[in-house]
């Protein structure tokens, strides 16, 4: 019987047991067959263009880092204005404490403000949320 040009050849190959093991993790983790694998990890060695394949998805991954950093820079700089209008506000309105038991009691309202941000933080929302402009906000 004459084999037809379609079907796939066999071919037996011995893998070092790390790179196994890799292989089978791959492949589990996508749900597909090791061969299936392989056979997509060969052709792509073999492929002419399989270097300007890399230099895309590295070109991808590196514009995605861009613009999480760009989000990082806009979400700081929110940040640090959010805290400088709150610290001119608070200088401009509260008196300078007279006496020890001011000072304690300003210590101790410090203490349930990083209560209050530490829940805020676990919680949200996050200020960024709140602040319109930024359509691609993670």
């Amino acid at each position: 019987m004459p084999e037809h040009a379609d079907k796939k050849k066999r071919l037996s190959v011995y893998l070092d047991p790390d790179l196994m093991l890799l292989l089978a993790d791959y492949a589990d983790r996508r749900g597909k067959s090791r061969s299936l694998v392989a056979e997509a990890a060969i052709a792509s060695f073999l492929t002419p263009d399989a270097d300007e394949r890399q230099e895309a998805a590295m070109t991808r991954r590196l514009d995605r880092i861009d613009r999480t950093i760009k989000r990082l820079e806009r979400d700081n700089g929110i940040a640090n204005e959010a805290f400088a209008i709150f610290m001119r506000s608070w200088l401009t309105a509260t008196p300078a404490p007279p006496d020890a038991a001011a000072q304690a009691q300003g210590g101790e309202r410090y203490d349930r403000f990083l209560e209050a941000l530490g829940r805020r933080l676990v919680r949200g929302p996050r200020l960024r949320q709140e602040v319109p402009g930024d359509s691609d906000r993670a």
